[in-house]
C-alpha cells in the first residue's frame, strides 16, 4: 500500500506532519479530514507499507527479502472478532472501534490486516467489503458480517461469528489432544524398530554368516528385510512420495474426489468419525448463517464447502435446489441417505417450530460430543494394538537374533 507524507492544520490550530498509508491520495486525504487533519501538503514516499501498517522504507540497493503470506491462527481471529463485537456494541463508531482493535491487536499480520479493513472502511466501503478484499476471511466470515450490517445487528453477528470460531477450534484441539498419544506411540515404535534393523541387527547378523551356521526361515526373513530397507530406503521414500502424489492428484478430479470421499465414508469405524464430523461442521455452519439472516439457499451454498466432503456437498446442492422447488428442507436431507434419523427429525422439527437454527445447533452440538466419545474409544483400542504391534515385531526380532546365538553357543560348547 502507498505511503504518504503530509504537511497540514489539526483542530486546534496547530501544524503537523508525518506519514499515512492509504490506497491513494484521495483516500489519504478523506482518511486525514477525518482525523481532524485539514491537509496543505501531501507527496508520495518512497516507501511501503509492511505487515503492521507502518510505512517500511525501501532501500536503492537489491532487496532480497521474500514476504511470505503468515498464517493467522483461527483463535487469533476469533478473540478479535469478540473484541470488535465488545467496541461495536459499547457504542463506539465502527471506524474508532477498528482503530482500537489495531491498537491492541498483537499478532503482526493481523494488526497489518484490521488496519487494511479500516482504511477501507473510513473510505466509504462496508465493512464486509472491506473483510472480503483483505482475502484473510472466508465466504462464511464475510457473509454473516454483510448479513449483520443489513439487518442492524452487526454487533450480534460478530459475536455470533466469534463464538463459530471459537466452537471449532475447540473441537479441532479436542480431536488432536486425543489423537497425540497414539500418533506419538506410533512414531515411537517405528524408530525402535528402525533402530534395530538398521543398526542392531547388521552387527549381529555379520558374527552369524561368519559362523557357517544354518539360520531359521524367520532368522533370514528378519535380515533380508534388514538389507532391503537399508539398501533401497530411497526407493521406499520415492514410493511413499508418489502414493501421496497419486493420492492427491484423483483427489483434485471430480470424480476421483467422491470416490475418495465414499470409500472412507464406508470404511469401518473411521468412516463413522468422519460421517459425524462432516454433519457437525455442516449443521453448526448453516445453523450460524440462518441465525444471522442469511438466507436459507446462500447458507447452503456456503455450508456445503464447510463440510469438506463431496458427499455432502451433493446432499447440499440437492437440498438447495428442492429447496427452489419450494420443498422443506428435511425432506431432500432424507432422500440423500447421508444424514441419520436424529438429524432429518430435529430439522423437521425445527421447520415446524419456526427455530430451524436452533435444532441445527443442538444437532452440531450432538454430533461434535459423539466425534469425541468416538475418537476416544478409537483410541483406547488403539492404544493397546500398538503396544501389542510394537511388542510382537521387537520379539520376532530378539527370537530371530537370539535362536541364532544359542545355536552358536551350543556349538562352541
Amino acid at each position: 500500500m502507498p505511503v504518504y507524507a503530509y504537511k497540514g492544520v489539526n483542530q486546534s490550530g496547530r501544524p503537523t506532519k508525518g506519514t499515512i498509508s492509504a490506497e491513494g491520495a484521495r483516500a489519504a486525504r478523506v482518511q486525514m479530514r477525518a482525523g481532524g487533519v485539514f491537509l496543505t501538503e501531501i507527496t508520495e514516499t518512497n516507501t511501503q507499507a509492511g505487515a503492521d501498517g507502518k510505512p517500511k522504507t525501501s532501500g536503492r540497493g537489491l532487496n532480497m527479502e521474500i514476504n511470505l503470506p503468515v498464517r493467522i491462527p483461527p483463535m487469533e481471529i476469533a478473540m478479535s472478532t469478540r473484541q470488535l463485537a465488545t467496541l461495536v456494541g459499547a457504542g463506539v463508531p465502527l471506524v474508532e472501534s477498528l482503530s482500537a482493535l489495531v491498537e491492541q491487536t498483537e499478532h503482526r499480520a493481523l494488526k497489518g490486516v484490521w488496519a487494511q479493513v479500516r482504511d477501507r472502511v473510513n473510505e466509504g466501503g462496508s465493512l464486509a467489503e472491506a473483510l472480503s478484499g483483505t482475502g484473510r476471511f472466508d465466504n462464511l466470515y464475510t457473509s454473516m458480517v454483510r448479513a449483520g450490517e443489513a439487518s442492524g445487528a452487526l454487533e450480534a453477528v460478530l459475536a455470533r461469528v466469534a463464538d463459530y470460531l471459537e466452537d471449532q477450534v475447540r473441537l479441532n484441539n479436542r480431536v488432536l489432544s486425543i489423537l497425540t498419544y497414539p500418533l506419538f506411540m506410533l512414531a515411537f515404535a517405528a524408530v525402535v524398530v528402525g533402530v534395530m534393523v538398521t543398526l542392531v541387527l547388521p552387527q549381529i547378523t555379520e558374527l552369524l554368516i561368519s559362523q557357517n551356521l544354518e539360520l531359521p526361515w524367520y532368522t533370514a526373513a528378519v535380515i533380508g528385510f534388514s538389507d532391503l530397507l537399508r539398501g533401497y530406503w530411497w526407493l521406499i521414500i520415492v514410493a511413499i512420495v508418489g502414493l501421496v502424489v497419486l493420492y492427491r492428484s484423483i483427489w483434485r478430479t471430480k470424480k476421483g474426489r467422491f470416490a475418495l470421499d465414499r470409500f472412507w465414508l464406508g470404511f469401518p469405524v473411521v468412516g463413522r468419525v468422519i460421517r459425524f464430523l462432516a454433519i457437525a461442521r455442516f449443521t453448526r455452519t448453516l445453523g450460524s448463517l440462518l441465525a444471522s439472516s442469511v438466507n436459507i439457499v446462500q447458507a447452503l451454498n456456503i455450508a456445503r464447502h464447510v463440510a469438506n466432503n463431496a458427499i455432502f456437498e451433493q446432499a447440499a446442492d440437492a437440498a438447495r435446489d428442492a429447496i427452489l422447488e419450494g420443498a422443506p428442507l428435511a425432506n431432500p436431507l432424507r432422500q440423500s441417505g447421508e444424514f441419520p434419523p436424529l438429524v432429518t427429525t430435529m430439522v423437521e422439527v425445527g421447520e415446524r417450530s419456526g427455530d430451524l437454527e436452533g435444532m441445527l445447533i443442538k444437532v452440531a452440538d450432538t454430533y461434535e460430543e459423539q466425534v469425541e466419545t468416538s475418537i476416544t474409544r478409537l483410541t483406547s483400542l488403539l492404544e493397546p494394538v500398538l503396544i501389542l504391534v510394537m511388542v510382537g515385531v521387537v520379539g520376532i526380532i530378539i527370537m530371530a537374533v537370539l535362536m541364532p546365538m544359542l545355536q552358536l553357543t551350543e556349538s562352541i560348547g
